[in-house]
């Protein structure tokens, strides 16, 4: 029972710290924020900042880890679908879905101080396992064609994940991953209602 108690009262110091963190890099780069100034915004004392974390760059690093983990553990069921079930669009659904849910994390990636790098880091999670996907759909491509249009793919992601989060995620992570899809596809062509090759509706 103590133990269940610790690591409950460990979670909700982690989430204040992480939330006090991610709060000031919306106004601030990360070279500026002091362990004083991040406590003050928890309401925690410096030694219970230090008790996890040996400094700001630390608590970063745990951060994006977690959330890294978090795309890598929801995208293994994907890897046991069939090849039928395991469509682009599929596989696109559930990388926005995790990102919205570290839309905090994700709100300040993107932002003026944020570390876009890393934006592409999590899209990258899934490039194996889209890659595979395109290239069944797209039999008459070669590898090398598959990984430049992935590199295009993943950049054009970033935009729209950006305005979704401008939107205030309010549109279904389904919805945003069959609009990126069809885009991908489809360019220009998706104004006017083109659709892809593969079933985007068996999501």
């Amino acid at each position: 029972m103590k133990k269940l108690i610790n690591d409950h009262r460990i979670k909700v110091t982690k989430m204040l710290i992480r939330k006090a963190f991610l709060s000031l890099l919306e106004k601030k780069p990360i070279q500026s924020i002091s362990v004083k100034e991040l406590c003050e915004e928890a309401g925690l004392n410096r030694g219970t900042f230090y008790s996890h974390y040996s400094d700001i760059y630390k608590l970063k690093e745990d951060i994006e880890e977690d959330m890294l983990q978090g795309f890598r553990q929801a995208l293994e069921p994907l890897e046991e679908m069939d090849e039928a079930q395991r469509t682009p669009v599929r596989i696109t659904t559930e990388v926005f879905r995790c990102l919205k849910e570290n839309s905090d994390l994700c709100t300040v990636t993107l932002g003026p101080y944020g570390d876009k790098a890393f934006a592409l880091k999590l899209l990258q999670i899934g490039r194996e396992i889209c890659v595979e996907s395109y290239s069944r759909y797209f039999q008459n491509t070669t590898p090398r064609q598959i990984e430049y249009f992935y590199a295009f793919a993943s950049s054009g992601c970033i935009g729209i994940l950006q305005k979704w989060l401008a939107d205030g995620m309010t549109a279904a992570p389904e919805e945003v991953a069959e609009m990126a899809e069809c885009m991908m596809t489809s360019g220009m062509g998706f104004l006017c209602g083109r659709k892809p090759e593969w079933p985007v509706g068996r999501i």
